[in-house]
């Protein structure tokens, strides 16, 4: 393996998923940098800016990045669609490790790879002069920032479930993730995840991960939901969210002391 020349750390995110350790993080969509520099040194692995379901464009990514540069937990973006020109921008600006939803074969798993990687790799357009590439002083960052680029690819429909193996073949993918609630929605349990139908699948569908050799992810609800998904193989969680904590916070002083 080449020597990486950044002058940024490696991905550790990246490199444990390859040895299947335990990474637990957390879900971050209130699109805020103080939000994000306060998570980002709080002790978690991982954290996923969604881009997706969230309200977080590349300029407002740019900015978490930022405030999140030297945090414990890598930051994950969680792009809006398998789109090139989205995933060019993200990787430009600095972003490193990316989750791509809604990958429902081995081809859409491979185009998400190309557009993290540059000729004669993939197809990711070439620019000198970004933060990615510390504006022009990273010596050798085209021809190696692959090696430290992490892609997710988000299972969520029984059609998805079916390619498991055929995905988790495709070189350039470090890990599956499995959304729960749109895969529920899928087996006809919409706002259900919990349903033993879906339980039952996305047991089904961590054991095929791991037999294939990749790592398995999944967001958890709970601390207690994810030594479960622990116990299932699933060796990277998201345990709840930032918009979830400030919610239920927010709402145990209001009803201590009865504020409506």
């Amino acid at each position: 393996m080449p020597e990486w020349p950044g002058n940024s750390p490696r991905n550790a995110f990246k490199q444990a998923l390859s040895t299947f350790q335990r990474q637990i993080g957390l879900w971050s969509g209130l699109s805020s940098p103080i939000a994000a520099e306060i998570i980002a040194s709080a002790g978690f692995d991982w954290i996923v800016i969604d881009g997706e379901h969230g309200p977080n464009d590349i300029p407002s990514l740019l900015a978490q990045l930022q405030v999140m540069r030297g945090g414990t937990a890598e930051p994950v973006f969680r792009v809006p669609w398998n789109d090139p020109v989205i995933i060019k921008r993200a990787l430009d600006v600095g972003g490193r490790s990316l989750l791509i939803p809604f990958v429902q074969n081995a081809e859409e798993a491979r185009k998400a790879v190309a557009a993290a990687r540059y000729p004669p790799l993939g197809i990711r357009g070439v620019a000198v002069v970004t933060r990615a590439t510390d504006y022009g002083r990273t010596q050798g960052y085209h021809a190696n920032a692959h090696l430290d680029t992490c892609v997710l690819v988000q299972l969520e429909s029984k059609a998805a479930l079916k390619e498991i193996e055929a995905i988790a073949a495709v070189e350039g993918v470090d890990g599956l993730f499995i959304g729960p609630s749109d895969l529920a929605a899928d087996f006809g349990h919409l706002g259900n995840p919990r349903h033993p139908e879906v339980q039952a699948a996305i047991q089904d569908a961590g054991e095929r991960i791991r037999a294939a050799g990749k790592s398995a992810g999944m967001l958890a609800g709970s601390a207690d939901d994810v030594e479960r998904l622990i116990s299932l193989g699933f060796n990277y969680t998201a345990v709840g969210s930032d918009l979830g904590l400030l919610a239920r916070a927010a709402e145990s002083v209001a009803a201590r002391f009865r504020i409506h």
